[in-house]
C-alpha cells in the first residue's frame, strides 16, 4: 500500500474520531441533567435535531412544555410557553391534546378549560403565540392536521369542527363544519384524519362505537356514520401507511383484558374488521400509535405501566411481538398516557403525569424496545403528546 493512501486513511480515521466527541460528549450529559450548566445547556440546544411537547392542562394558566431532542433520542427541558388559555386540572380521557402541521411549522393546543385552541409557530428554540381561538364547542380534547386544515373534537358538546390555517398560522373556522356524533355523552376520545384526507375517524368510549365523517374536496364533514367497536372501550387509534385503521381498547379498564383491533373503512363508511380485539394481556390499553413505514403500532397499558407492541402484516392484521403483552417497560407506577414519536420513527415518547416524567424509547429493527430515558416533565396533569 502506497504512502499516500495510508496518509488518507489516517486523516479519515482522525476525522472519525473527532466526529466521535461532540456526540461522547452530549450522551454523558444526558446523564447528569440536572448539574447541567446553562452553557452546555445552550450547546445541546443548538445541536439538537428536533422537539417533543406536551401540555399542563393547568386550570390556572395552561402551558406548552417543550423539550429539545438530539439525535440519539434524549431529551432536556428547554421551556414553558403559556397558551393564553386554561385546561382542567384534570383527566380528559383523550388522545391528541396537541398537533403539528406536517411542515412542522406549527403546533396546535386544546385549552379545554376555556373551549379554545392556540396556535404556535416553532422554532428551533422555542414557540411562539400566534393565534387563539374559540373551538366552536365545549371542553376541546383531539385535534388532527392535514394539509391546511385542522380538525377538533369538541368531547362536551359531543361534536367535531373543522377549521383552515394560512401560512401565518392563524385559524378560520370552515363553513357547516359542524357534525354531531352518534348522541349524547359518549365520552369521545379522538379525533384523526385518513392518510389520503378523505375521512374523520372518532372513537366513542361510552357508547363501544367508532364515527366516520366523510370529507368533501374542501375538507368538510359528511353525517357520521357509525360502526360498532369489536372491542369494549375504543380509544386511542392510528393508521398505518396503507390507510388501515388501528384501534386501542381499554375494556372498561378491567384486569388483564385489553385488546387492539384492525379495520378496513369500506366506501359506505362502515368499517370492515380485520383483526378483531388482539388481546394484550394487560390492562387500560387507551393510547395508540404506528410507526412511519407501517409495520409496528404500540399501545400504552396505562394500568400495567407497560407497553404492548404489535407487527401490522400487509392486509392490516395484527400480531403480538410478545407473547407476554409487555414489549416496553415504563416503570412501576408510571401509569403511561399519550404518545408520540420521532419524525424518523427511530424514538417512541410516552408521557407519565403520576410521576410528572416523559418515557424515552429506542425502537429496534424487529419493534422491540429499549428504554433510554426519563426526564422530568414537572406538572402533575400534562396531557398530550406530539414530535418531530
Amino acid at each position: 500500500m502506497n504512502k499516500n493512501r495510508i496518509t488518507q486513511m489516517k486523516f479519515t480515521q482522525l476525522l472519525r474520531c473527532a466526529a466521535l466527541i461532540p456526540l461522547m460528549a452530549f450522551a454523558s450529559i444526558t446523564t447528569a441533567n440536572d448539574n447541567l450548566s446553562s452553557s452546555l445547556l445552550s450547546i445541546w440546544h443548538k445541536f439538537a435535531v428536533g422537539a417533543v411537547f406536551t401540555q399542563t392542562n393547568d386550570s390556572e394558566g395552561n402551558e406548552v412544555l417543550m423539550f429539545s431532542r438530539h439525535g440519539n433520542g434524549k431529551l432536556q427541558f428547554l421551556d414553558a410557553f403559556a397558551t393564553d388559555g386554561v385546561g382542567t386540572s384534570g383527566g380528559l380521557g383523550n388522545q391528541g391534546a396537541l398537533a403539528l402541521s406536517k411542515d412542522n411549522d406549527f403546533l396546535f393546543v386544546v385549552n379545554a378549560g376555556s373551549n379554545e385552541i392556540t396556535t404556535f409557530s416553532v422554532h428551533k428554540h422555542g414557540l411562539k403565540l400566534v393565534d387563539k381561538v374559540p373551538s366552536g364547542g365545549e371542553r376541546p380534547i383531539s385535534l388532527s392536521v392535514f394539509q391546511d386544515r385542522l380538525y377538533v373534537l369538541n368531547t362536551g358538546s359531543d361534536s367535531i369542527n373543522g377549521f383552515t390555517f394560512d401560512h401565518d398560522g392563524k385559524l378560520t373556522p370552515m363553513a357547516e363544519a359542524i357534525r354531531s356524533l352518534s348522541g349524547t355523552e359518549t365520552s369521545a376520545a379522538q379525533i384523526q384524519v385518513s392518510p389520503w384526507g378523505d375521512a374523520l375517524v372518532v372513537t366513542e368510549r361510552a357508547t363501544n362505537l367508532i364515527d366516520v365523517f366523510w370529507l368533501d374536496d374542501n375538507g368538510i364533514p359528511g353525517e357520521a356514520v357509525i360502526s360498532p367497536s369489536v372491542g369494549t372501550t375504543p380509544f386511542g387509534f392510528d393508521f398505518d401507511r396503507r390507510g388501515h385503521l388501528v384501534v386501542s381498547e381499554a375494556a372498561g379498564g378491567a384486569d388483564n383484558a385489553s385488546s387492539v383491533s384492525s379495520y378496513n373503512i369500506l366506501e359506505t363508511g362502515q368499517l370492515e374488521i380485520i383483526s378483531g380485539a388482539v388481546p394484550t394481556t394487560e390492562s387500560a390499553a387507551c393510547w395508540l400509535i404506528t410507526t412511519p413505514n407501517g409495520r409496528f403500532a404500540y399501545t400504552t397499558n396505562t394500568r400495567s405501566s407497560s407497553i404492548s407492541g404489535f407487527r401490522i402484516e400487509r392486509d392490516g392484521s395484527l400480531n403480538l411481538l410478545d407473547l407476554d403483552g409487555v414489549t416496553g417497560n415504563t416503570g412501576e407506577g408510571t401509569n403511561p398516557l399519550d404518545m408520540a414519536m420521532s419524525r424518523n420513527g427511530r424514538h417512541l415518547y410516552a408521557i407519565s403525569p403520576a410521576t410528572e416524567e416523559i418515557v424515552a424509547f429506542r425502537i429496534r429493527g424487529n419493534g422491540s424496545l429499549k428504554n433510554i430515558q426519563s426526564v422530568t416533565a414537572a406538572a402533575p396533569r400534562i396531557n398530550g403528546l406530539a414530535a418531530y
